[in-house]
């Protein structure tokens, strides 16, 4: 097949570019939306000791979305998988809009993640096949930059909205979006087809929808361990769960990835390191701003404004930076700064500190997700064996919503003993962050084992900028 050539604004495929921003952008504004509005949620319907699974059900299921969407965007083009997942979101945000109670708004969380999966690793399999290499690291940066808007107005814009009219249109009004988007990109990825691959794959999709399975349920079992309450159940639960991943990640990830090789393996790592960390932060900064200093729904959505702005501002210093050799810069210094963010942030839990503290603190978090991550996602792609770029689009996607919905759960099973009134909500919420700012730390020293730059090499007849290794 003869290699793409162009811009990402070449006229051929223009609308395509369009149309993945805009779909990236919809699902963005659900994304900022939902922490938002959570608290209102449970405020109206119960069930703060629910509060850490809205977050995680939806990133758990996604692990499964991302495998299956992966390979088969590699087996028979994006536009099946595309279509499956753009469904799948929809079907889910109308669930959650019209729950009952927390744990139909769990059920339809579960499905949304599924969708998401399917459609996050269709945008970045598509920037790998559909687009010149050398376009690669400003399209990252452009899908990055596509959570800007929703960055700036979705949390303001969600919070207002549910102070006024109600939560659930929070989730109903991105149903059309998400439907649109995927009608108009559908037709341009038909063409791709199915990839060829100069590689014979080492598990075939049966075991790989298997294997995502398994570490989704494994998962699940790690974060019910947290919360059952029963030392002994709690062991159980702790030692299965985490045989089930293990299982799982050795044939989902890089050979080494799980005992930290250097290269390309610790760049998993580094991604779910820095995923944990402020995913996994980010979820119970609202709820500090609402529940501990008495602010607004709209308010606690301010610091979400100010981190996807600065997010995308990291992506693009990537994007410049990406033939200067710096990447394992990028990625520790990303790291470093995720931790600075959470610890600044958490400085809103005390009474004499101004409320825009969280705003400031989020906003240099997202600068250091946007180096760390952005970074992380152009090395998987431009390392990918022609032919595998689903795998390794899915392959850092599926660590870094693994490492999202553990920290979303660590810190929901906190929130939860603070729900039992064991503790106060104040003091289980500095105890989030603080495990958060230390996961990112400990992926500021993995960084140390990726190297600054990778070695040139060709996919199909264009070759690949030397950068280095393995993105919102």
């Amino acid at each position: 097949m003869t290699p793409p050539t162009g811009g990402a604004w070449a006229p051929e495929r223009r609308l395509l570019t369009v149309g993945l921003v805009g779909l990236v952008t919809a699902a963005a504004f659900e994304g900022m939306a939902v922490p938002t509005v959570l608290p209102l949620l449970v405020g109206e319907l119960g069930g703060l000791d629910l509060y850490g699974w809205a977050f995680s059900a939806f990133w758990l299921t996604t692990i499964i979305g991302i495998t299956l969407g992966g390979a088969d965007a590699d087996r028979r083009g994006p536009a099946p998988a595309l279509v499956a997942g753009v469904v799948l979101f929809a079907v889910g945000l109308l669930i959650a809009g019209l729950a009952p109670n927390m744990a139909v708004v769990i059920g339809g969380r579960a499905i949304q993640g599924f969708g998401a999966g399917a459609m996050s690793a269709v945008v970045y399999a598509a920037i790998a096949r559909a687009y010149p290499a050398h376009t690669t690291p400003r399209m990252i940066a452009l899908v990055s930059s596509a959570w800007v808007v929703p960055g700036l107005i979705g949390p303001a814009l969600a919070g207002t909205v549910a102070d006024t009219i109600g939560w659930r249109w929070v989730f109903l009004s991105v149903v059309p979006m998400v439907l649109v988007m995927g009608a108009a990109i559908t037709p341009q990825l038909a063409p791709l087809g199915a990839a060829v691959s100069s590689a014979s794959p080492t598990r075939s999709a049966r075991g790989r929808a298997m294997d995502a399975t398994l570490l989704a349920v494994g998962s699940a079992l790690l974060l019910w361990a947290l919360t059952v309450g029963v030392p002994l159940v709690s062991v159980v639960l702790l030692l299965g769960g985490g045989w089930l991943v293990v299982l799982a990640l050795r044939h989902l990830l890089p050979k080494g990835s799980l005992r930290l090789a250097r290269g390309r393996p610790s760049v998993m790592a580094l991604g779910f390191g820095v995923a944990f960390a402020f995913l996994g932060a980010e979820a119970f900064v609202p709820l500090a701003v609402v529940e501990i200093r008495g602010g607004s729904a709209a308010l606690g959505g301010l610091a979400l404004s100010t981190s996807a702005v600065t997010w995308a501002a990291g992506s693009w210093i990537q994007a410049r930076a990406a033939g200067a050799g710096v990447r394992r810069v990028m990625m520790a210094g990303g790291a470093a700064l995720i931790a600075v963010g959470i610890a600044t942030t958490a400085t809103v839990l005390l009474p004499g500190m101004p409320v825009f503290t969280a705003a400031l603190g989020w906003a240099i978090a997202g600068l250091g997700m946007g180096l760390a991550y952005s970074t992380s996602a152009l090395v998987m792609l431009e390392t990918a064996e022609p032919g595998q770029e689903g795998f390794s689009s899915s392959a850092l996607q599926l660590v870094f919503t693994l490492g999202t919905a553990l920290g979303a759960g660590v810190g929901g099973a906190v929130v939860a003993v603070a729900d039992a009134g064991v503790i106060d909500l104040a003091t289980a919420l500095a105890i989030v962050y603080g495990i958060t700012a230390g996961v990112a730390l400990l992926a500021a020293l993995i960084a140390q084992r990726v190297p600054s730059r990778g070695p040139a090499r060709p996919r199909g007849d264009v070759t690949v900028p030397a950068v280095a290794l393995p993105g919102h």
